[in-house]
């Protein structure tokens, strides 16, 4: 496995070993998860099928024709 050498401010440093800390993982484990999330962050095949399928969705216009009355605002 490779490794990596990075530079970072102590605040930053702080808050990554508390979230390893909480999560009961080594910090190398913990960026390395949090790095392979953010470079791998694909759909789902089957999430990408879903785009558009809800055929009883109303159109944009639909929507913006609802003639509801608006209550009255409060006054300053």
């Amino acid at each position: 496995m490779a490794q990596v050498t990075i530079n970072i401010d102590p605040t930053l440093e702080t808050q990554i070993k508390d979230m390893a800390d909480s999560l009961n993982l080594s910090i190398s484990k913990y960026i390395s998860s949090v790095l392979e999330e953010k470079v791998n962050s694909k759909w789902n095949p089957n999430i990408k099928q879903l785009s558009g399928s809800w055929s009883s969705f109303p159109t944009i216009d639909e929507i913006r024709e609802n003639k509801a009355e608006d209550i009255k605002r409060e006054e300053f």
